[in-house]
């Protein structure tokens, strides 16, 4: 049986969050899948492992729901499968109702309708990205993701603001650390999208005029482009893989926060009021505590 992984999301307006997530939970548990999906009224975001036949049942159930006609499925490789068929890549299946499909803390500042978030950034396609970066010379690169994903990967010469968390990010922008970049084309990335849907409208609401998102995010720029591209190293993600590359020939841009060797392992900083990860290569252990503490201690 073949492993894989999914990932999706659908902005749009749900008057039954909670209906959703109940049908959601029964059609996850009948297909045997694990994985994690949030629901709000303001739409789904889901990552499911499992079986590939039964993934592709649930892809077909979820989208004769009219309002996730739409939803742009992105599929990679699973780690494998227990004696049970389910994913080893996720250890349960958690399917809850929150305020936000994705936490920045700014529900009340974000407006979808039936076309999805009103007022975020323009997409690009990966080919259209491209041809940005080749026709304007003052192009900036803006990470949607916590500081510690962009360790083991990201793209040349991207921004990487210092939030330990999403909900960092509305106060980082309100900060005017950015505000020089509000006259210059800014592109904003994540892991498959979601992110930065809500990252660009935030972005587009405190004056910055000409701001873009990666269109499915990095997965979707990887399977574009590989390792041949603006992007470099390996992809963080969320689940039991840690980490997902785009070809045998990924630059490894991790650096061990003990030792310095070029790594992209990653495990829990040691300061456990702390949610970020840190690279440690495996001769130097498995306790280590990231950056902002190894400079407060």
């Amino acid at each position: 049986m073949l492993a894989k992984v999914l990932l999706f999301y659908v902005f749009t307006p749900l008057a039954d969050p909670e209906a959703v997530r109940l049908w959601q939970r029964d059609l996850c548990e009948m297909l045997g899948l694990r994985g994690r999906i949030l629901v709000s009224r303001h739409g789904i975001n889901g990552t499911l492992g499992g079986e590939m036949s039964a993934l592709k049942a649930y892809v077909r159930k979820t989208k004769q729901y009219a309002p996730f006609r739409g939803a742009d499925i992105k599929w990679s490789a699973g780690t494998g499968l227990d004696d049970e068929g389910r994913s080893l890549d996720f250890p349960r299946l958690s399917v809850k109702a929150r305020d936000e499909i994705v936490s920045f803390g700014a529900a009340d500042e974000l407006t979808v309708d039936a076309s999805g978030v009103v007022g975020g950034g323009a997409h690009l396609a990966p080919g259209e990205l491209h041809r940005l970066v080749e026709t304007r010379d003052d192009v900036v690169f803006f990470d949607g993701r916590n500081a510690f994903e962009a360790e083991i990967g990201r793209f040349r010469d991207a921004i990487v603001p210092d939030v330990e968390t999403t909900r960092d990010f509305v106060a980082e922008l309100d900060s005017g650390r950015y505000d020089h970049l509000k006259h210059r084309p800014v592109v904003t990335y994540c892991t498959g999208g979601i992110r930065c849907e809500v990252l660009s409208s935030l972005m587009t609401a405190r004056g910055f005029g000409e701001v873009y998102q990666l269109d499915g995010g990095i997965v979707r720029y990887g399977e574009t482009f590989g390792n041949a591209g603006l992007w470099e190293g390996s992809l963080y993600v969320f689940d039991g893989r840690e980490s997902m590359t785009f070809g045998d020939d990924a630059a490894v841009l991790g650096r061990c926060a003990s030792c310095g060797a070029p790594d992209e392992r990653m495990v829990n900083c040691a300061d456990e009021a702390c949610r970020s990860r840190v690279v440690l290569c495996g001769d130097c252990g498995d306790r280590a505590v990231c950056s902002r503490h190894a400079v407060a201690a």
